[in-house]
């Protein structure tokens, strides 16, 4: 959800502001996700690297999650979103780890769309330890390394209960993939949009997933 800063300061906002912005993007997008029949999103939050952003802004940061976590979730149960999340969810404070194991409780019988939160997380730092994972079960005996393959390596993978991505949208037109879910992008269709995030609301959403329908895709094999 890339351009929150940019927003504000073409603004002559504060930073802040733009996050909250960001926030309220988010409530339309879930809520159009749910309309249009969407069934997991995926929503790129707060990765590794942005706990080296300044610490006035990893704690506002913190404290709009906190209170997202916990206002969001009469309007989740309102449109059957079930909410979950991945990434290294012990790097949170404790307060916000707290409001979102409620949160997901809260929520987990829902059976509309699946909103995936990415917390504290890196593409990288979850192959390794996915890694680190299957080691361990080779040593404990549970797994010959001849049954390794890329559905075993799928199953130590933190998105190992959902489907792979049909469709990366990349918001403020940002061409990389920033380190995320490296594993499960391989063969995801990519849609690049100048708009920043805090402006990206159902139309922009709507003319994404339009675009995506257009497609053929062959998962590397000769189309039709």
């Amino acid at each position: 959800m890339d351009g929150n800063g940019r927003w504000a300061r073409s603004r002559k906002l504060l930073r802040v502001q733009g996050h909250r912005a960001g926030v309220e993007a988010l409530r339309e997008v879930v809520r159009v996700a749910g309309e249009v029949g969407v069934k997991y999103l995926t929503v790129y939050a707060f990765s590794v690297e942005n706990w080296e952003r300044p610490k006035a802004e990893v704690h506002t940061l913190m404290l709009l999650l906190e209170n997202f976590l916990r206002e969001e979730i009469e309007e989740m149960n309102k449109n059957g979103v079930r909410l979950q999340a991945i990434g290294r969810l012990r790097d949170l404070p404790q307060r916000v780890q707290s409001q979102l194991h409620k949160s997901i409780e809260a929520t987990q019988h829902n059976t509309g769309v699946t909103l995936i939160l990415a917390l504290s997380y890196s593409g990288r730092v979850e192959i390794i330890e996915g890694i680190q994972s299957i080691i361990r079960e080779v040593q404990l005996g549970h797994i010959d390394t001849a049954q390794i393959d890329a559905k075993v390596f799928q199953h130590h993978l933190y998105t190992r209960y959902y489907p792979d991505p049909d469709l990366l949208i990349r918001t403020s037109g940002e061409m990389r993939l920033s380190n995320f879910l490296l594993w499960q992008l391989s063969y995801t269709e990519i849609y690049v949009t100048q708009t920043l995030w805090p402006d990206f609301r159902r139309k922009e959403f709507l003319a994404a997933l339009d675009d995506y329908a257009k497609r053929q895709r062959r998962f590397g094999k000769v189309g039709s």
